[in-house]
């Protein structure tokens, strides 16, 4: 394989992260087990059986992808999708991010499996897993790899909301933290958006979700202070320019909010409908 020949640059050659809590499974219980595992490592005060009402299905004896990524966002985490390939994986153990993974472990049928690495050693080629029953089982990368190949790679890591993975990418931590904001929880959305405009502070949808998140909260001047940076950024950008004029105006300042709202009807775009709604409230307020 080629972890043999081209190992990632960067990751160590033996890693592993041994205070990652175990919880051994129940009967198709995997799912739970492992996901209790990562969200522990973050601080989350979780156990397989608070999660299993949301992610076990019994009908399926199992736990989908798709339950598993949302899941951590009823603690105020975030559920990160790995790209499918080994170096990533290796890169979020290093970093010491345990990673979920799908197996088919069944011998002669298909029988999925979640399991946790939280470790390797390159010159033995092993990995190391919290998995079923068994606190740390040892695998080497070619067997692995075989039952890991079958579920098309699949991996995730579970972090907190200011702590990217080291393997993400921009827009993956966007859609991360966007699923995030679905769920609810305003405080660990808004340290998702700082985290992706401290890495990333052109991030035009960072700090467009970002200065939501304090308008909706009622912190008007930080939802201010969000834009004026984007706007030093994306000139341009008519979204900015109205999310701006709408914040002035519910602080009161309604002149400077025309003013920016004028700005913003200049700009040739699909939100004209929108500007022009917050040009009326503003004209409105005004008259009042």
């Amino acid at each position: 394989m080629t972890l043999r020949t081209a190992w990632p640059e960067g990751v160590p050659r033996k890693m592993e992260t041994a205070d990652v809590p175990f919880f051994p499974q129940t009967e198709f219980q995997c799912g739970p087990a492992a996901m209790a595992t990562v969200m522990s490592r973050t601080g989350a005060a979780v156990t397989p059986e608070l999660l299993a009402d949301q992610i076990y299905l019994p009908a399926r004896q199992g736990s989908l992808q798709v339950e598993m990524l949302a899941a951590p966002r009823r603690w105020g985490r975030v559920g990160y999708l790995l790209a499918p390939r080994f170096a990533d994986l290796l890169r979020e153990v290093a970093a010491g991010n345990p990673v979920v993974v799908l197996q088919d472990v069944g011998d002669f049928f298909t029988q999925w499996h979640y399991a946790v690495i939280t470790g390797f050693d390159y010159e033995r080629g092993d990995l190391y897993l919290r998995s079923g029953t068994e606190p740390r089982r040892v695998m080497p990368f070619t067997a692995f790899e075989r039952t890991w190949i079958k579920g098309g790679y699949w991996a995730m890591v579970v972090t907190a909301p200011d702590r990217i993975p080291a393997s993400a990418t921009e827009p993956g931590w966007i859609h991360a933290v966007v699923g995030l904001e679905r769920g609810g929880d305003r405080e660990a959305t808004i340290a998702g958006y700082r985290a992706a405009l401290d890495r990333w502070p052109d991030n035009l949808p960072a700090a467009i979700g970002l200065a939501n998140q304090h308008h909706g909260r009622g912190a008007l001047i930080e939802a201010a202070l969000v834009l004026r940076k984007a706007l030093q950024r994306h000139p341009q950008s008519t979204v900015v320019m109205n999310n701006l004029a709408q914040t002035l105006t519910d602080q009161g300042r309604h002149g400077e909010a025309l003013l920016q709202v004028e700005a913003a009807l200049k700009q040739p775009g699909p939100f004209e409908s929108e500007v022009q709604a917050t040009r009326q409230l503003i004209l409105g307020r005004l008259a009042q």
